[in-house]
């Protein structure tokens, strides 16, 4: 292969990732805020009525103009969740729920030819919420016990239609219908023509669009980024095509990122990390991902409470501190170990702490902590300034560490006690 070829070639794989860049710089998600629901899932305790009636107005005013109050379509309806109880509560007392949404399953046709409708949409109705993410399944796992696909495909129609005919959307209209298929990324690997196939007819009933999950989180960021260019190329706007990814894998992030970059309009979930098997793509990590591509439009959320406010609701959830080592919101995300990892607002990529309510912390890390991380963790210590620490000090402190360990001395420098004592001993020499 000629050089200009393979240069050529090179310049080519620049120029996709700059086109992705370009598009997660502009793009205006569709985002819907899971924090009622999604967060308390898969925590240790979960959220009361009063918990959601407080953090209703906190995401609100955040930003948010599209919030899932709750879950509809769980297991034993008959017996009522917290979620039930906040809708009502809302309902009865004239709560403005515009672009608020609730989790429904499809209603079937049944052997007669009978449509009923799953009670899930009834409740919908009742306790007056305008809109949905309207569950499906399409692999062969996910619709065992429940429909096959012939079946979905002739209820889905009437489903959809059902909920236009009972429930009244936004000011008086349509509902806002999405459909939600739950095992997305299976059924594409699974039998993707089928899948399209399905796809095809969504497109065709008056929906507002489609969402779609990776719900364990094991699907590589290239294959849901394949899989949402696939579902797009099917999808015309102005349907929207929205992502939902689990943890698993670790790569969560990188995969709603590529579905984005691939054709995706947004995403749901809540904002903290917190989900329902180990944590999830986040909002609050999409936003701040976003910010750090330097997109305009995250600047209509309040960026200064971010940080605080997804590490207060995970509080909430848990009765215990977020993971300290969690990318973006965890406590040791912005705790330098040395001051080369210093992230700067001038830098291409870098994401400052202050762009999402945050500040720098220090962390003494004995084998590459160097003297301006250890004046900064003196400083949180003492509440002197850092620059009032001499420098040859440091420097001794340094080397002290270094020596502890060479004999065999495993100290946790980091904590106050220790960290005082070493400088005691360093200001002695």
């Amino acid at each position: 292969m000629s050089n200009a070829k393979s240069l050529d070639q090179a310049y080519a794989h620049l120029h996709e990732a700059e086109a992705k860049l370009a598009r997660l710089q502009s793009i205006d998600p569709y985002l819907i805020d899971l924090s009622l629901r999604e967060n308390p899932v898969g925590a240790r305790v979960g959220q009361t009525l009063a918990d959601k009636l407080a953090i209703l107005p906190r995401v609100r005013g955040f930003g948010f103009p599209r919030i899932l109050l709750g879950t509809l379509d769980y297991s034993y309806p008959d017996e009522l969740e917290v979620d039930d109880d906040l809708m009502m509560h809302l309902r009865d007392h004239q709560y403005d729920m515009s672009g608020c949404f609730a989790f429904t399953a499809v209603g079937l046709v049944a052997a007669d030819g009978e449509f009923m409708p799953d009670v899930s949409m009834c409740k919908l109705r009742d306790y007056r919420v305008p809109n949905t993410l309207h569950e499906v399944y399409l692999s062969d796992f996910g619709m065992q016990g429940q429909y096959d696909f012939a079946t979905l495909m002739r209820s889905l129609p009437l489903s959809v239609q059902w909920l236009h005919d009972h429930v009244r959307g936004d000011q008086g209209g349509p509902p806002e219908i999405l459909i939600n298929i739950v095992d997305g990324c299976d059924a594409f690997a699974e039998n993707p023509q089928r899948t399209l196939e399905a796809l095809q007819r969504i497109a065709e009933l008056p929906v507002a669009g489609v969402s779609m999950e990776d719900d364990r989180g094991t699907y590589l960021p290239f294959q849901v980024g394949s899989y949402f260019a696939a579902a797009r190329a099917v999808l015309p706007p102005p349907l929207k095509l929205l992502a939902h990814i689990h943890s698993g894998g670790g790569f969560e992030n990188a995969s709603v990122l590529e579905a984005l970059a691939c054709g995706a309009d947004g995403a749901w979930g809540g904002l903290p990390k917190r989900a329902a098997i180990i944590g999830h793509a986040s909002l609050g990590e999409l936003i701040a991902n976003l910010v750090r591509v330097k997109n305009p439009h995250m600047q209509r959320y309040e960026l200064n409470q971010l940080l605080p406010l997804a590490t207060c609701l995970q509080q909430l959830d848990e009765e215990e501190s977020v993971p300290e080592d969690l990318p973006i919101l965890g406590s040791n995300a912005y705790r330098l170990t040395l001051s080369f990892f210093r992230q700067r607002a001038d830098r291409f990529m870098d994401l400052v702490p202050e762009a999402i309510g945050g500040h720098y912390g220090y962390r003494i890390c004995p084998v590459v902590s160097d003297t301006r991380v250890i004046a900064g963790r003196l400083a949180e210590v003492t509440e002197k300034p850092a620059d009032s620490f001499a420098e040859p000090v440091l420097e001794q402190m340094i080397r002290l560490m270094r020596r502890d360990l060479r004999a065999g001395k495993r100290i946790v420098y980091d904590e106050p006690q220790e960290l005082l004592q070493l400088y005691t001993r360093a200001s002695a020499v």
